[in-house]
């Protein structure tokens, strides 16, 4: 999730376990513990260039819940023989820390980016996409209750204010879920009908939302790309295929940053030549034809593909125009089968 949203759970969290007394000071170190997962992007980006490598290196160690206790109890420990509030409550303040470590990479897995819960395992990252990066209405909730709980204190109403704010963010994730839940049911029996029962998909949320969802799912000859809108749609889901270079992406298949790539995101993946390059878009982020991660990997050779070094490469897209249609999808039913939020209908592209 996006960092203010790591930042407010995090105070939330620290602020409702850590005694009443200290409820300030929690909310502050609450704040900072929630962020500080994500700062592995300061040393990854001083250990390696390489773009492919800074994407799936985030979100590991320290997302791992086999790393992050050890973390929480060697902080704890430290504050400990400082002194202090630490030492005057042990207890709680243990279970604080912990706390506003661990809820960080549970959030991070409900969205669609991947994140490795397991690190060091060799288990590909967890990825529950029920929620988009940025969701207003799951952050809402802590905004409200961590300004609320730093004025009033030590005095009940902080208390119940983070509690509440805490019960209906988590109400929301549960909301996020059983929506999910209901678009994957009407796509898999869309996807049945298409022949691709047993084909390979996902199901993300939309920008900032949860009403309107893209179900992808992988065909021999590429994808295919549909949305649900759960106030407008009803009936079986629309799809458009789309074709992807997948012989060139079977030719690259043993190149290092291909099989980095296919295991930290499933292999949903686009091939298609840029420029004299085969380009790699991850489906997950992004809807066609415009992605946040590409990956130039490999250029033309005596004896064909050759690995590059891997460059992230970006080309225009009209975020506004694509926004905007978002939000008309949502409440209506498009009048042209297939056509999606921000581009038309194109069978075969």
């Amino acid at each position: 999730m996006d960092s203010m949203t790591q930042i407010l759970l995090g105070a939330a969290v620290t602020a409702a376990i850590a005694p009443p007394g200290h409820r300030r000071a929690a909310l502050l170190a609450g704040a900072a513990l929630g962020t500080l997962p994500d700062l592995d992007v300061l040393p990854i980006a001083l250990m390696t260039d390489n773009p492919v490598e800074r994407m799936t290196w985030h979100r590991g160690a320290t997302h791992s819940l086999l790393v992050l206790p050890f973390v929480g109890w060697a902080i704890w420990a430290w504050l400990r023989r400082r002194g202090g509030r630490v030492a005057a409550s042990p207890r709680r303040w243990l279970w604080a820390i912990q706390a506003a470590l661990l809820t960080h990479p549970l959030l991070d897995a409900f969205t669609v980016y991947g994140t490795q819960l397991l690190w060091p395992l060799p288990v590909r990252p967890a990825m529950w996409s029920s929620l988009f990066i940025i969701d207003p209405m799951y952050t809402v909730w802590l905004l409200l209750a961590c300004p609320i709980a730093w004025w009033a204190s030590q005095r009940p109403l902080a208390g119940q204010a983070l509690v509440a704010g805490l019960a209906l963010s988590s109400l929301y994730l549960g909301v996020s879920m059983v929506a999910k839940a209901s678009v994957e049911r009407s796509a898999s029996e869309s996807l049945a009908s298409l022949g691709l029962a047993d084909a390979p998909r996902f199901s993300v949320p939309m920008p900032f939302n949860t009403l309107l969802w893209r179900v992808v799912a992988m065909t021999p000859e590429g994808f295919v790309e549909g949305e649900r809108s759960l106030v407008a749609d009803t009936g079986p889901m629309d799809f458009v295929h789309y074709r992807s270079d997948v012989r060139a992406l079977g030719q690259v298949a043993g190149l290092p940053a291909v099989r980095e790539l296919h295991w930290f995101n499933r292999g949903f993946m686009k091939a298609e030549q840029r420029n004299g390059r085969l380009v790699l878009s991850d489906l997950r982020m992004g809807a066609e034809p415009d992605y946040t991660f590409r990956f130039a990997v490999a250029a033309p050779g005596p004896r064909g593909w050759e690995a590059i070094p891997p460059e992230q490469v970006e080309w225009p897209w009209q975020a506004r125009r694509r926004l905007a249609a978002m939000w008309q999808r949502i409440w209506h039913q498009p009048a042209v089968p297939g056509a999606a939020a921000g581009h038309a209908a194109t069978p075969g592209r």
